[in-house]
């Protein structure tokens, strides 16, 4: 069991490693679309080598199994493996990887489902509030402004087979000129990133294992850095000065400013990263990093395949 024991064993350190290394670099503020990627390919790499490490160990425990894993491999690809020798216990630890797989797939499918009910609760209420007039038809592209009289400034997407940009009077009478239009871009970022399905994705696998260390901070750092993303489309637009006081303009009636702490409390923080910029990473830099992170889910894959590889040289 030396492959399998070799992916588990390296899914265990990236699991726990990742999320310290990555929470004491200085550049994911910097660079939030680089952190997001560098994190997929963590957790595509954690559950690679869970997923390659179940198939081997159930080829050993059943021959049914390994016709299908093995189908088109030849009979010394099959040999280099040793399957025979992993013993009694593949079976159990194939069991039990086939469970957390099917936990994780129950986990995501629960947290879509409960998206798209709160999406259509949302877009029913947004119905009543803001009827379609008699012959309106949807916008080029499927996309929606809408207005919507209320009291409170906010401005949101309402993702979608349809989507809706909203925005309340109180956003309109509060943001001057370009500040408006920074707004919009800001959550036209997170619609054309489809941020959402990211969120999805990872509070269902810190949801499904609350104790692995780096679904938790993947679900802990996620929603930050594509605020912080969504930022950095607005302000190449608009201005990161211009950006800023859009956040300020929205949010300063919240409390979000004062001295106690709010569920709002990394606005600041937005506020003053795009006051006070930091320098970006150079590209050479960015390159090295996306080659390293590319290189997590890798390493499982050569692992799994480097005896079937090394058969056929």
């Amino acid at each position: 069991m030396t492959v399998p024991f070799v992916l588990l064993v390296l899914g265990a350190l990236t699991a726990a490693l990742a999320p310290r290394l990555l929470a004491r670099a200085d550049w994911p503020d910097r660079e939030p679309v680089l952190a997001l990627w560098v994190w997929q390919c963590v957790i595509v790499g954690v559950l690679l080598c869970c997923v390659s490490a179940m198939a081997l160990c159930a080829s050993a425990a059943w021959a049914v199994v390994r016709g299908h894993v093995f189908a088109l491999a030849p009979r010394g690809v099959v040999d280099a493996y040793g399957l025979a020798a992993y013993g009694r216990w593949a079976g159990v630890l194939a069991v039990l990887l086939a469970c957390g797989g099917a936990w994780t797939a129950a986990m995501l499918t629960r947290e879509v489902r409960g998206a798209r009910a709160r999406h259509r609760r949302r877009r029913a209420e947004l119905l009543v509030r803001s009827p379609r007039l008699l012959g309106e038809l949807p916008a080029e592209g499927g996309e929606r402004l809408v207005v919507l009289e209320s009291e409170r400034a906010e401005a949101w997407w309402l993702a979608g087979s349809r989507p809706q940009l909203v925005v309340t009077t109180a956003a309109l009478r509060r943001l001057q000129g370009r500040q408006l239009d920074a707004v919009l871009a800001h959550e036209q970022g997170h619609a054309r990133a489809r941020h959402d399905w990211l969120l999805a994705f990872a509070y269902a696998l810190a949801a499904g294992f609350p104790q692995v260390p780096v679904f938790a901070g993947f679900r802990h750092q996620v929603h930050r850095l594509v605020e912080l993303a969504a930022d950095d489309v607005a302000s190449r637009r608009f201005g990161r000065l211009t950006t800023a006081l859009a956040l300020v303009e929205l949010n300063e009636d919240r409390g979000v400013f004062g001295p106690c702490p709010t569920p709002l409390a990394q606005l600041p923080g937005r506020v003053h990263r795009l006051l006070d910029p930091a320098p970006r990473l150079t590209r050479g830099h960015r390159m090295g990093l996306t080659a390293m992170a590319l290189l997590v889910p890798v390493v499982p894959l050569l692992v799994a395949f480097g005896p079937g590889i090394g058969a056929l040289t």
